[in-house]
């Protein structure tokens, strides 16, 4: 199989892996620094106020992340004050609007498509089946895997942003993938990222309720306010983006987003020679 159509099936089929070697490399925000990683996220919640749409962005293979995730789904829940949860681990479409309160888990995965390969349910379930429980809308927001190669051929992507942020989009889709990928596959490889980010915008605007908050559980860059999510929402929706932080300050932090919040690291992964042995390129 050539290079590159095994990273494309690689992107399609483990986009866990992919996405955490790019998130854990690209830049994303600040809570002080030096701040307490056990202060829970109901206080860390209430200096944000009630943003339309509330960014969490995560690293995909950090476990305190994902339980911040339950615990911010059942603040805003028990507050009555959650319109929805909208995930990247879905794709755009996909809901939970018809369950039923007390829907089994394998319900409500049939009904995200859910993908396990890609995403643990055990990571990510206990943060969904709460919000199923709630009474709140589960919405998938990514682009749908089938859109993949016609998004990677449309040039128009290239001028959906700022030229300095498709930029950077480039520069961590090279990093993401550790300088593997073929120069010729970055602008494509990044036209899927703008529109992922686009994809979910058009989500979270679906699901805006006054006076409530929409979730999006999703990766740091995508939370990003300078080259993510944010650059497609429409003028005049306040969006509010936190990088959960487990890997210590980026440089743009502040710039990127509107808080950091400390958490434990992450156990230490070598991602690339992981990317190296999934590209069969090493033993």
């Amino acid at each position: 199989m050539p290079l590159f159509q095994r990273f494309l099936q690689l992107l399609c089929a483990d986009v866990a892996l992919a996405l955490t070697i790019g998130l854990s490399l690209s830049g994303c925000a600040t809570e002080p620094a030096g701040g307490d990683m056990n202060i829970p996220v109901s206080v860390r919640l209430v200096p944000l106020g009630r943003p339309d749409a509330l960014l969490l962005g995560e690293q995909h293979d950090a476990a305190s992340h994902q339980h911040m995730h339950l615990q911010a789904v059942q603040t805003l829940a028990q507050a009555g004050e959650l319109a929805a949860v909208v995930l990247e681990m879905a794709d755009a479409g996909k809901h939970t609007l018809q369950l039923r309160r007390d829907a089994s888990e394998a319900t409500i995965q049939q009904a995200l498509a859910w993908r396990e390969a890609a995403w643990p349910w055990a990571a990510y379930g206990p943060a969904i089946r709460a919000a199923v429980t709630a009474g709140i809308p589960v919405l998938g927001g990514n682009l749908p895997t089938r859109e993949n190669a016609a998004t990677m051929r449309d040039p128009t992507w290239d001028v959906r942003i700022p030229a300095d942020a498709l930029t950077q989009q480039r520069t961590a889709v090279r990093d993401g993938h550790c300088n593997l990928l073929p120069a010729g596959q970055i602008g494509p490889m990044a036209r899927i990222q703008v529109a992922r980010d686009a994809s979910m915008a058009d989500t979270i605007a679906s699901a805006i309720r006054p006076g409530k908050t929409v979730l999006v559980l999703t990766g740091s860059a995508h939370a990003h306010r300078q080259q993510g999510i944010a650059l497609h929402l429409p003028a005049g929706l306040r969006a509010v983006s936190v990088r959960l932080d487990a890997s210590g300050p980026r440089p743009d932090d502040a710039a990127g987003f509107d808080a950091v919040w400390p958490t434990p690291p992450a156990p230490a992964k070598d991602h690339c020679a992981e990317l190296q042995r999934q590209l069969r390129l090493t033993p």
